[in-house]
C-alpha cells in the first residue's frame, strides 16, 4: 500500500513538473489567443506545431465563433458554447460579444442565463470564480489570499436565493455573477483580469436541486438567522482585509436579506445592490426618457408598482428622490406611489410589513373613498381604476399580472400610459408588449426587463425598450473604479438615470427608440461613468480633480478586447 501511495505522489509531482510555458499560455484564458499567435510569439513560446499554420486576426476568429454560435440549435446551447469560449480565450469572447451585443446579450444574460442557472450542475465545465461554502468559513482568508486574485478590483457576489424570478437555485446562482461581470467587461470596459464572481454557498431549500445527484453544492437546508449573518460578516471582513478598495456588488439576495445587508455595509466599503439600486436607476432613467415624449412633468406622475419587494421599493425610492429634487415635498411625493403586494395595496394595516416598505404605505382611509371589488382590499385593478396611475411598473415575477382589463382601464384615464413589465426572465413578464400595444391602440410607452422584438401594429413599428440594469451598473462601476470613489450612493444612481435619459433617441426624434441600441453600450457606459464620477466628486467621495481629469481617468480605465504583447 505504501509503495502504491508513493507512486501516486510521484506521478502527481511529475505531472506538475511537466506543465511547460507553452501549455500554461494556451490554457490561460487571459493569455491564450489561439490561432492569432504571431510567428514571433510561436517562436518565443515554442508554439509551432501546437497550432495550425495560418496566423489569423482577431476579426477572423470572431467571424468563425459567430458562425458557430448561430449554427447551434438552442439558446442554452449557445450559452454553453459562449461560456466555454470565455474559459478558453477571454479576449476573443469579449471581442465577439461587444461587436454583436444586440444579438448575444440575451444569450449571456437575461433571459438565457436563467436556464443556465437551473442547469448549472449539468453544463459545468471549468472552474470560474469562488464558491465559498459555510463549512469553509474559517478558511476565507486563506482562500482569498491566492496570488491569482491580486489584481481583483470588482466582485459580484450572490447567495443564490432569489435568482431572477426563478427563486432559490443554490450554487447554480453562480451564473448571475459570471454574467454580470461579463457585462462589466463587455459594456463597461472593466478588465476581466480585475473581476471575480463569488457565490456564498449557505445551502439551498430547492428540493429539485437537492434531489439531483449531479448537484455539487453544500447539501444542506439553507442557513438563516445569526449563523447566516455571521458568515456574511466573516465574508465582508475578509474581502475588506484582502482588497480595501474593492467594488462589491450584491446580486439576487432574497428581499429579507437584500435591504438589510445593503443598509449594514453600504457605509463600510464601496458597495451596492444591483437589484435594488441598479434596477431603480434604469427604471428611473427609462421613465425620465418616457416623460420627454408624454410632456407630463415628473412631479405630476402617479405610479403603481406591482411587487413590494426590494426591487419595487428601490424603484419607488429613487423616483421619489427625483421628484423631491424636482420640487415636491417628500410626503407629497410619497403619496404618488401605490405599491401592490400579496395583500393588495400596501397600507399601514398591511400584515407583515417590512421596514423598507414603511415609506410607501398609503393611508387605509383612502379605501373608504374608492370603488372596490372586494371590501377592505384594493387589488391592482382597483388601484388602476381609482388612483388612475400614469405609470405602471411590474417587478413581482408573476407572469400575466397586467391583464387586458387592467391595461385598458389604465388607458381609459391616461393618453400615453407608461407600462414597464420588468420581471425576468421572459417567462415571468407581467404582459406581452404586443398585447399592451393592442390594448392601448398603440398609445402605450413600454419598457421590459428582457428583450422583445419590435411590434408591428396598424402599419407602425413600436420599439420595446429593454429596461435592463446592463444600461446602468457597468457605467457606475467604471466610475467608482476610475475616480477611486470610496462609496456608491443613491445620488450616484440618480445621476446615472439622468445620464441615460439624456441619451434617449426619442428625445430628439419622434417615434425613435426610448433607450439607445445595445450596440452603443460602451458609449452609454462612458457617458454614465462621467456623470456618476462628477456626482461622486460633488459628494466628496473622490480625490479632488477637474472635469478633464475625470474624462481622462474614465477613458484610461476602459479595457478593450484586443491582443496585447505577452512578456
Amino acid at each position: 500500500m505504501n509503495d502504491f501511495t508513493n507512486l501516486g505522489s510521484q506521478i502527481d509531482a511529475s505531472v506538475v513538473a511537466s506543465v511547460t510555458l507553452d501549455q500554461a499560455i494556451l490554457e490561460n484564458p487571459l493569455l491564450n489567443r489561439g490561432t492569432a499567435f504571431t510567428v514571433e510569439e510561436r517562436d518565443a513560446f515554442h508554439l509551432h506545431g501546437l497550432l495550425p499554420d495560418q496566423v489569423e486576426t482577431l476579426e477572423d476568429q470572431v467571424a468563425r465563433q459567430l458562425e458557430c454560435v448561430r449554427g447551434l440549435a438552442s439558446n442554452l446551447d449557445r450559452y454553453v458554447f459562449l461560456r466555454d469560449l470565455q474559459d478558453t480565450n477571454e479576449t476573443l469572447y469579449y471581442a465577439l460579444i461587444t461587436e454583436h451585443l444586440d444579438e448575444l446579450l440575451p444569450i449571456i444574460y437575461t433571459p438565457t442565463v436563467g436556464a443556465g442557472c437551473q442547469q448549472f450542475a449539468h453544463i459545468y465545465r471549468r472552474p470560474r470564480g469562488l464558491f465559498l461554502s459555510l463549512p469553509n468559513k474559517d478558511r476565507l482568508d486563506q482562500i482569498l489570499a491566492n496570488p491569482r486574485f491580486d489584481k481583483v478590483e470588482c466582485i459580484v457576489v450572490t447567495d443564490g436565493e432569489r435568482i431572477l424570478g426563478l427563486g432559490d437555485q443554490g450554487i447554480g446562482g453562480m451564473g448571475i455573477p459570471i454574467g454580470k461581470l461579463a457585462i462589466y467587461s463587455g459594456c463597461g470596459g472593466i478588465d476581466p483580469a480585475a473581476t471575480l464572481p463569488i457565490t456564498l454557498d449557505v445551502g439551498t431549500n430547492n428540493l429539485e436541486r437537492l434531489a439531483d445527484p449531479m448537484y455539487f453544492g453544500w447539501r444542506h437546508e439553507r442557513v438563516r438567522g445569526q449563523e447566516y449573518d455571521d458568515f456574511i460578516e466573516a465574508f465582508v471582513t475578509a474581502v475588506r482585509k484582502r482588497w480595501p478598495n474593492v467594488l462589491l456588488q450584491w446580486e439576487d439576495f432574497h428581499k429579507n436579506n437584500a435591504n438589510r445587508l445593503l443598509d449594514k455595509y453600504r457605509d463600510q466599503l464601496c458597495t451596492f445592490n444591483d437589484d435594488i439600486q441598479g434596477t431603480a436607476s434604469v427604471a428611473t432613467g427609462t421613465l425620465l426618457s418616457a416623460i420627454q415624449i408624454t410632456g407630463t412633468p415628473l412631479t405630476e406622475q402617479r405610479i403603481a408598482i406591482l411587487g413590494g419587494g426590494s426591487a419595487g421599493i428601490g424603484i419607488a425610492d429613487l423616483i421619489k428622490r427625483a421628484m423631491v429634487e424636482a420640487g415636491l415635498e417628500p410626503d407629497e411625493a410619497a403619496k404618488r406611489f401605490f405599491v401592490v403586494g400579496r395583500y393588495g395595496l400596501v397600507t399601514e394595516q398591511t400584515p407583515n410589513l417590512d421596514t423598507f416598505q414603511l415609506g410607501f404605505v398609503q393611508d387605509s382611509k383612502l379605501l373608504n373613498e374608492w370603488e372596490l371589488d372586494q371590501e377592505g382590499k384594493a387589488s391592482l385593478l382597483d388601484v388602476v381604476r381609482n388612483a388612475k396611475p400614469t405609470v405602471l411598473i411590474g417587478v413581482a415575477g408573476q407572469a400575466g399580472m397586467f391583464t387586458e382589463e387592467i391595461i385598458r382601464e389604465m388607458a381609459s384615464h391616461v393618453d400615453r400610459p407608461i407600462v414597464f413589465p420588468l420581471s425576468n426572465p421572459t417567462s415571468c413578464v407581467e404582459a406581452q408588449p404586443a398585447d399592451i400595444i393592442t390594448w392601448t391602440d398603440g398609445r402605450a410607452i413600454i419598457g421590459t426587463g428582457s428583450p422583445f422584438q419590435p411590434v408591428e401594429y396598424k402599419g407602425k413599428t413600436y420599439h420595446i425598450a429593454q429596461t435592463n440594469n446592463s444600461y446602468i451598473f457597468p457605467g457606475v462601476g467604471l466610475a467608482a473604479l476610475a475616480v477611486q470613489s470610496t462609496r456608491v450612493t443613491d445620488g450616484m444612481f440618480l445621476a446615472a438615470a439622468r445620464a441615460l435619459a439624456e441619451l434617449s433617441p426619442a428625445k430628439s426624434t419622434p417615434g425613435a427608440r426610448l433607450l439607445p441600441k445595445l450596440d452603443k453600450m460602451r458609449d452609454v457606459s462612458f457617458h454614465i461613468a462621467v456623470a456618476v464620477s462628477k456626482q461622486a466628486l460633488a459628494e466628496g467621495l473622490t480625490p479632488k480633480m477637474n472635469d478633464a481629469e475625470i474624462l481622462r481617468r474614465v477613458h484610461d480605465k476602459m479595457w478593450a478586447p484586443k491582443y496585447r504583447p505577452i512578456r
